[in-house]
């Protein structure tokens, strides 16, 4: 199932990926979570508009390995072969709850994403490679006046991963949570008050960012574009982050940057120091184990590219850490990274001023608004060895 997640686990690319990648986020796993085939999603609609809300679980199917979409019974159906040019998915839209209201479903073993839309049913389509996300970045995108969003999970015998995401997109605000067997509930995604206009406010005061805001064309605001859309479409320049860039890689030329990858193996230390173009990275022993080339926009906005990911031990851990010091601005100002403290985020003119604006009308400070924005625990997600009921809330748009 392609995405744009996490390629950073999901190249931004699968949401196969993604289970391997959230299966990292809640340490050892419970032992002999009797997690059943499916469990409850209790919708609650807050939303409080009077359009129809339409639901869609897709994703691949941790039991068979397929990748489908899974009805309100939690009954998994693989989609059927695609075509060239895409052809049309099957209607797999669950009917949400009205405006108030609740509505529970049930949600199985699977790896993907929870859509919801308001007032129109989503616009998926097939090709021979699998399903067609959404693109609102394109023009053309079927979906680019529809007002939906997303939540991505991962169930497995292991428990559930449940989070919001802004790795996209900011869009119609919603939150996650999951009931634990002994009836206590947690939750991440919730907004302040104000929050959902605030992040667009904050966008069009901040210099040159305005321009990632897509409206329809009366006007109605439907989303914000993650920056490595805006650099794609044009919307932020290819040069919106050389600065601070440029000053990283002067300033490893004469200085040692020491990346920590692993919170409980505090003695694997990576050292990284700037050669021309060139960051290499030596370990405790001297030898060379990665190099990057100079980044650009794209390539620290995506985490992706020039700062690849692969999901091993060394390259993916210490790129990981580069990322969120580059999104967070934080590089400069630590040699030792990851910084943990969320004080010294973005303090710096030249940074992801999307995440900044996003992270900071969050009630706990929260968000997924890149793509290893889970350094340092500083993502919005919610686990559960063995959930007893798993829950999304449609907020309101205010």
């Amino acid at each position: 199932m392609l995405t744009r997640l996490r390629r950073r686990l999901l190249a931004v690319a699968t949401a196969a990926g993604l289970a391997g990648a959230l299966l990292t986020f809640g340490g050892a796993p419970a032992a002999d979570a009797a997690v059943p085939a499916t469990i409850p999603l209790k919708i609650t609609n807050n939303a409080g508009r009077g359009d129809a809300v339409y639901v869609y679980n897709l994703g691949t199917s941790l039991t068979t390995g397929q990748q489908g979409w899974a009805d309100a019974n939690g009954t998994f159906h693989a989609w059927p072969a695609g075509g060239n040019p895409p052809t049309p998915a099957p209607d797999a839209s669950i009917p949400g709850p009205a405006a108030g209201q609740t509505k529970t479903i049930r949600i199985p073993k699977l790896s993907g994403r929870i859509y919801f839309s308001y007032g129109q049913k989503i616009d998926f389509r097939l090709t021979t490679g699998g399903l067609v996300q959404p693109a609102v970045q394109n023009p053309s995108d079927p979906n680019r006046n529809i007002l939906f969003n997303w939540s991505e999970y991962t169930l497995n015998n292991d428990g559930l991963w449940l989070n919001s995401t802004q790795v996209d997109m900011f869009s119609a605000p919603y939150t996650v949570g999951v009931q634990r067997a002994d009836g206590s509930v947690t939750s991440a995604g919730q907004l302040k008050a104000g929050g959902y206009n605030g992040v667009f406010n904050a966008l069009r005061a901040q210099s040159g960012w305005g321009g990632l805001i897509q409206t329809r064309p009366d006007g109605t605001v439907l989303r914000a574009l993650a920056p490595l859309y805006g650099v794609e479409t044009g919307a932020l320049p290819a040069s919106v982050m050389d600065d601070y860039i440029n000053r990283v890689w002067q300033k490893y030329a004469t200085t040692t940057l020491t990346v920590t990858p692993f919170g409980d193996q505090p003695n694997t230390k990576y050292f990284g120091r700037v050669s021309g173009n060139v960051m290499n990275f030596t370990n405790s022993s001297g030898a060379v184990v990665t190099s990057f080339q100079k980044p650009d926009a794209s390539s620290v906005f995506g985490c992706h590219r020039l700062l690849d990911a692969p999901n091993d031990q060394v390259r993916g851990p210490i790129s990981r850490t580069l990322c969120a010091g580059f999104n967070r601005s934080t590089l400069l100002s630590n040699p030792n990274q990851p910084d943990s403290s969320a004080a010294g985020f973005y303090k710096e003119s030249v940074t992801n001023h999307y995440a900044r604006i996003i992270h900071d009308r969050m009630a706990d400070g929260k968000a997924y608004a890149f793509a290893f924005d889970d350094v340092g625990n500083h993502e919005s997600l919610v686990h559960d060895g063995n959930p007893a009921e798993a829950r999304l809330t449609l907020a309101p748009l205010d």
